[in-house]
């Protein structure tokens, strides 16, 4: 693996992995989502490169006013919606709020969450609260 764990004891509430880098050299600690590890493994894999050197190449391009961890989030966000297209979208299921909902609350129920504190989650509710 390009990342090691960081000696730090992460609270078992975090949803957050804390990960040490090296960043053009010197090293550095990250915390992500679980997701988001392993989609800059995934990366990273695709582009025959280490964790690394991508963090590197973020840290190079970044608003200086932006955290690394900001950064790489939105690297991750663009990375792949370069990489999508109308057909993938198409396959995915994707063009329906309805058909969201409903895998919405099959993930929520495979995790055991109970989502929105109990009530009914509908478009309308969620339509609502934004």
């Amino acid at each position: 693996m390009d990342t090691e764990p960081s000696k730090d004891v992460e609270s078992k509430s975090s949803t957050l992995v804390s990960r040490n880098i090296t960043v053009l050299g010197r090293r550095t600690s990250v915390r992500l989502e679980p997701e988001m590890w392993m989609a800059l493994r995934d990366i990273a894999r695709r582009e025959k490169c280490k964790i690394h050197d991508l963090c590197s190449l973020i840290h190079l391009r970044k608003n200086k006013d932006t955290s690394l961890t900001a950064a790489i989030r939105v690297f991750l966000m663009l990375y792949y919606r370069a990489a999508s297209t109308e057909d993938g979208h198409v396959r995915a299921g994707h063009g329906s709020f309805d058909r969201m909902m409903k895998r919405a609350r099959a993930g929520w129920t495979a995790l055991g969450v109970n989502a929105a504190g109990g009530k009914l989650l509908t478009p309308e509710t969620i339509r609502l609260r934004s």
